[in-house]
């Protein structure tokens, strides 16, 4: 997290915990994600949506990272 902080100076505290949330909520789902390629039952739909939804959470993170960077 110490990375974070670096490149999130400008941020306010809220914004920078909501970062911080969304950069947690990435690394679970990465988790859960790699834990459902090792059982042969997980449902490949299941395993896309899960893989959707943590690319919009890393989109989201970017997002937040950009506009840092502009203002």
């Amino acid at each position: 997290m110490a990375a974070l902080s670096q490149q999130t100076g400008g941020l306010s505290m809220s914004m920078q915990s909501h970062l911080e949330e969304l950069e947690r909520r990435h690394a679970e789902m990465e988790r859960r994600i790699e834990d459902a390629q090792l059982h042969p039952s997980t449902d490949s739909l299941e395993l896309a949506n899960m893989k959707r939804q943590k690319l919009k959470i890393k989109d989201e993170i970017e997002r937040i990272r950009h506009d840092v960077t502009i203002h």
